[in-house]
């Protein structure tokens, strides 16, 4: 039988759509049978993708995690604004698309790039008060957020099919994929919201190697607990 003191490290979880980041760790937390679980970088409902999760001694190292640099991929949608920034939320604004060329739209994501100022969604978990942004949201609040300094150390634009365009982009820590997909589309002059993303990086760790939503439900608990990756093991892995 294995013992909880050999879960100890994080786990690679691939989130599945409409699902929450504290989801993940209930689910992990039943499946492992072991209640000190947490999650590095929360994903929005609507995302997928790379999800680390912290095992026993791994909280330890969860702040060192979270300040990763992150990759994505996603799809935004021109000519309409939604109050979450993507598509949750309920339309503010419709504009109608121009027919833009692709140097017009090479051109708005590339005044996204190095280091530039983000202004933190009201629906986002960064804290105001003690208090979650989106609960202040939810009793129609709005508040002053301080800009904060990230920064893009590159994007492609994939694919462009109006009101269509695929992209991704590796970001510092702290960056809102909905907001810049926003910022792109105010620059553009017509608006933006993000239909979907994934994330596909988080550091030195892929998706490509986490375990997916339906095999943390369905495989026995020992399974489960060989995917966790140990704590030299992710040391190893950072370059630490």
């Amino acid at each position: 039988m294995l013992l909880d003191v050999t879960l100890d490290g994080v786990l690679l979880v691939d989130k599945a759509e409409g699902m929450t980041s504290h989801d993940v760790v209930a689910l992990v937390r039943r499946s492992l049978r072991i209640k000190k679980v947490g999650h590095c970088g929360t994903l929005d409902p609507i995302a997928t993708g790379l999800l680390l999760i912290t095992i026993g001694r791994g909280t330890k190292v969860q702040d060192l995690l979270m300040s990763e640099d992150k990759e994505y991929a996603g799809t935004l949608t021109l000519g309409i604004t939604t109050s979450t920034q993507d598509r949750q939320g309920a339309i503010i604004d419709q504009r109608p698309v121009p027919p833009y060329d692709e140097n017009q739209i090479r051109a708005a994501f590339q005044k996204f790039r190095g280091d530039f100022y983000q202004l933190p969604p009201m629906v986002s978990a960064k804290k105001h008060g003690g208090v979650p942004l989106y609960k202040l949201a939810r009793q129609g609040k709005v508040v002053e957020r301080e800009p904060r300094l990230v920064h893009v150390y590159r994007y492609t634009v994939d694919r462009i099919a109006p009101p269509e365009i695929d992209f991704s982009v590796i970001c510092s820590k702290g960056f809102y994929v909905r907001t810049y997909v926003h910022d792109i589309g105010e620059a553009l002059g017509c608006g933006a919201h993000l239909k979907s993303l994934r994330r596909t990086k988080s550091g030195r760790f892929n998706v490509a190697n986490a375990s997916t939503v339906d095999e943390i439900k369905n495989k026995p608990r020992d399974e489960i607990a060989r995917h966790i990756l140990s704590l030299p093991e992710v040391s190893r892995m950072r370059g630490a």
